[in-house]
């Protein structure tokens, strides 16, 4: 297995003062509660051989045994997969495992729109006319306890892998059900913070095992990490030791990664790197699989994953591609009236939730308008458009701080037709007349919880001086990757810096010129920053208020150091998240 400069650096470095690690990058690992050798140490941890076994979660030897039975009497394998970014990289991970076994597999995605999410009969009847005997679900199923029942009556053996909250008033009576989040699992809390594809990844490991053990050789999995990292990141896992190991060694596969499609996704200079940074997954790759999902069906993205036919997976970019941009222009759009709807509705004082609905918003979109809503007005939000039903809307709420969404939202399930989701996110639909009754009951519970839990804090890591920023800084931050829920990007923010200049780019963008406001030992420090879609935000200073006034009243930067690459070269760029001068 190679090793990476990353990995020998921390072989040959001591632990807990780490020499050539910026200091600074030691003073926010002991803010963030890393202040023994041993916690730095499992921090920075490449070791896969300390990860715990992925193959003790309940039901997964069941579904191993059946399996390798299908396996051995040349019976059909289906592997259904939610219509996201964690199901589709789940379905190219078991494409690959069982073509590494010379066992073709038929995958299944439902549609958005037509068949919703999760597994249903018709998704049954669809693997049965295919030949199917054992289904696998990736990334869903925990909740379809009709289809269970159903696949149990029509004597096909569903196994279901899902990570998401087991929430119903019984679990699925599938031939197995493996899901580190199931109501009587055991795990450690680490793998209960598996995403889908952490499980997908699980079960082919004991697959491994249970095959090799009969003498059968299986070529190692290390390659199928890289689904892992993608899957992870952009399905937000928490990013403690076991999917901070998986994670850092998928982003390291990717920069020569064999799958064409994965390549397409590469500029020249990512070919040399050690590995990929997390947010090219949640940016650009994460953004562009989903899309497909979002606006029609997923299959162009899956495809894009699993053919071998460089010419095909150009040809399916161009499609993911040209899908992305249409999902950015519908989310502007349905964004841009949300917005207007929060705003018309704001009182004298500030609001402990948005619930916004209008009955012709993009159903693709809802879920990362809700976001946009969060970062906007910094409390949960719930986005509400028309199901295919009449008389049935369906949402995507999405959390705030440190807010359980799901478990308020299950105080109001009385009100629901589905529901399901996690601590940060949820998905339901409800009759139209209860609308009114959900933000009331919302509203009620929220006024009980205090603000600092169910509202975003305006927060930053360190206060640093603009001399700190330099490349080693930056290259430090390099080795806390994967960043993520649980290890989120650290913030800086500078005091002493001035605006030297800014240029505005298409309406939208601002770039800065920063200095110092004094010189060290002679020298003066600028840095260059930028503010993606800045102008028009919610509550962000006008950049002309901020020159004119900033020697007044002082000038506040917060945001994120980091390497920028362009035509060869590398220079710091400062991802600038808030500036002004009133702090």
């Amino acid at each position: 297995m190679e090793v990476t400069q990353t990995e020998r650096h921390f072989r040959k470095t001591p632990v807990g003062n780490i020499p050539g690690l910026h200091p600074l990058i030691q003073s926010l690992l002991k803010k963030r509660g890393l202040d023994t050798k041993e916690a730095i140490e499992e921090f920075f941890s490449w070791d896969l051989k300390t990860l715990p076994s992925l193959t003790q979660l309940k039901g997964l030897k069941k579904a191993t045994e059946r399996i390798v039975q299908a396996i051995e009497n040349g019976e059909q394998i289906g592997v259904y997969g939610d219509y996201d970014v964690d199901g589709t990289t789940s379905c190219a991970l078991l494409y690959y495992f069982f073509k590494m076994l010379d066992t073709q597999v038929v995958l299944f995605q439902p549609s958005r729109f037509d068949e919703g999410y999760g597994v249903h009969p018709s998704s049954i009847d669809n693997a049965i006319a295919a030949g199917v005997k054992v289904l696998i679900t990736v990334d869903c199923g925990i909740s379809n306890l009709e289809t269970a029942e159903y696949a149990l009556d029509k004597d096909i053996d569903l196994i279901i892998t899902d990570h998401h909250k087991d929430a119903k008033a019984y679990m699925p009576k599938a031939y197995a059900v493996v899901n580190p989040n199931r109501r009587d699992e055991e795990t450690s809390d680490d793998l209960k913070s598996l995403a889908g594809v952490g499980v997908a990844f699980s079960l082919c490991l004991s697959l491994k095992f249970a095959l090799e053990e009969k003498g059968i050789e299986i070529p190692s999995l290390y390659s199928l990490l890289q689904f892992v990292a993608i899957g992870s990141i952009c399905d937000l896992a928490n990013m403690g030791p076991t999917n901070l190991k998986l994670t850092r060694h998928g982003l390291k596969q990717i920069p020569k990664t064999e799958i064409p499609g994965l390549k397409l996704f590469l500029k020249e200079e990512d070919f040399s790197k050690n590995m990929i940074e997390s947010e090219k997954c949640s940016f650009f790759i994460g953004p562009c699989i989903n899309s497909k999902g979002r606006l029609d069906h997923p299959e162009f993205a899956l495809n894009l994953l699993t053919t071998q036919n460089p010419d095909e997976a150009k040809d399916y970019f161009r499609v993911i591609l040209d899908t992305n941009e249409e999902r950015k222009r519908i989310q502007k759009q349905v964004y841009e009236e949300a917005f207007q709807d929060v705003v018309s509705s704001l009182d004298f004082s500030e609001p402990l939730i948005n619930v916004v609905y209008r009955p012709h918003w993009h159903e693709g979109v809802i879920g990362i308008v809700a976001s946009k809503l969060v970062e906007t007005f910094n409390v949960p939000a719930i986005v509400f458009t028309d199901s295919e039903e009449p008389g049935v809307i369906k949402a995507s709420a999405r959390t705030a701080g440190e807010l359980n969404i799901f478990d308020c939202l299950d105080q109001c399930k009385d009100l629901f037709l589905k529901f399901g989701g996690h601590k940060a996110a949820a998905g339901l639909s409800m009759k139209s007349q209860n609308l009114q009754a959900l933000r009331e009951k919302l509203n009620s519970l929220l006024k009980n919880i205090p603000e600092i839990i169910r509202v975003k804090q305006d927060y930053f890591d360190l206060e640093v001086s603009i001399f700190d920023l330099d490349m080693q800084l930056a290259q430090s931050l390099q080795l806390m990757e994967p960043f993520g829920n649980g290890n989120s990007y650290p913030i800086f923010r500078i005091r002493d810096a001035y605006l030297s200049h800014y240029t505005i780019l298409k309406d939208a963008h601002v770039k800065w010129v920063l200095t110092s406001k004094k010189k060290q030992q002679n020298l003066q420090k600028n840095i260059h920053g930028i503010s993606f879609n800045y102008i028009g935000k919610w509550n962000a200073q006008d950049p002309d208020d901020l020159f004119q006034n900033q020697d007044q009243q002082g000038l506040t930067v917060d945001g994120k150091l980091s390497i920028n690459h362009f035509n060869g070269r590398k220079y710091l760029q400062m991802m600038v998240d808030k500036i002004t001068t009133q702090f």
